[in-house]
């Protein structure tokens, strides 16, 4: 199966920037497409961003379109995900996930990454 890593998060001033990674490994009998998420508490896990296979389609959020960038480095093993303009309300645990398709992202994710926390200060 896939192991997910993801990194990059921290504590930012509203305003500010951070790119998060999720990285790769293991079993890849197919190329996966791949999506982000986020968790803030007492709230639903949230659909952030999502990018197909090839790198070449994204999809985002109503509130995140803008703002953020969804995108695939080092030979598809490594997506990542550019914050820009963030505000407090994206303060949350980040992490991505496969899906089996590009489609079925938001509703179907499969492999889970752990998380990593981005805190954002007013």
């Amino acid at each position: 199966q896939a192991q997910l890593v993801e990194s990059g998060g921290g504590l930012v001033q509203t305003g500010g920037s951070l790119r998060l990674s999720c990285a790769v490994s293991g079993r890849t009998f197919n190329n996966f497409a791949m999506g982000w998420f986020r968790q803030a508490p007492g709230k639903a896990r949230e659909f952030v961003a999502a990018i197909n296979a090839n790198g070449d389609s994204t999809a985002y959020s109503d509130s995140v379109t803008g703002r953020f960038t969804i995108s695939r480095t080092n030979a598809r093993n490594t997506i990542n995900l550019q914050m820009n303009s963030l505000k407090p309300e994206d303060t949350a645990v980040y992490y991505c996930a496969t899906s089996l398709s590009f489609a079925v992202v938001r509703t179907a994710p499969g492999t889970w990454g752990r998380g990593t926390q981005v805190t954002v200060s007013a």
